[in-house]
């Protein structure tokens, strides 16, 4: 899919925004910091590495300006209230930086933090593909918690096995 008109996109990145919110909804509060092994994410972790790559990786690099990632720590925002404003700020940044991308600057080349020259609309559609694995580990993570969670598009696999007519 190319990206050729900023707000369509934004428009298309606010709706992957809201099934991850949906889904951050379900973590009960005592589990923000639940990890499921030792040195891997926790789900307080997740939650702040979305928002920060998005914010100081992605929106920078859109604008033509080095990653300034600031890693995922709990210095960045801790507790569950603190965590959840810092993604809502951290989005609401993005959004505003990328809605000021011109069609010209699209189809311009960006520096990465790997410093590979990619195409802007390609590196926003890496934003999305980001955010989708991240939060395909919060629904893992809740799975192993046996916390039940949003369907992704309004209805579970056995709904949509009952309402599909099989010959």
């Amino acid at each position: 899919m190319e990206i050729t008109n900023v707000q369509a996109f934004l428009d298309y990145y606010e709706s992957i925004r809201q099934r991850t919110r949906n889904v951050i909804h379900t973590i009960p509060h005592d589990k923000f910091d639940w990890t499921y092994k030792e040195g891997k994410f926790t789900f307080a972790d997740l939650i702040r590495h979305i928002a920060a790559v998005e914010r100081y990786m992605f929106a920078e690099n859109v604008q033509f300006k080095p990653s300034r990632y600031p890693g995922y720590g709990k210095d960045l925002a801790d507790g569950p209230e603190n965590v959840l404003a810092f993604f809502d700020r951290m989005h609401q940044e993005t959004v505003e930086i990328i809605g000021k991308i011109t069609p010209e600057d699209l189809k311009k080349k960006c520096t990465v933090v790997s410093g590979a020259q990619i195409t802007v609309w390609k590196w926003l559609r890496a934003l999305t593909e980001h955010e989708i694995h991240h939060r395909g580990q919060i629904y893992t993570y809740l799975g192993m918690l046996g916390v039940a969670v949003p369907p992704l598009y309004g209805l579970t696999e056995p709904q949509v096995r009952a309402m599909s007519s099989v010959e």
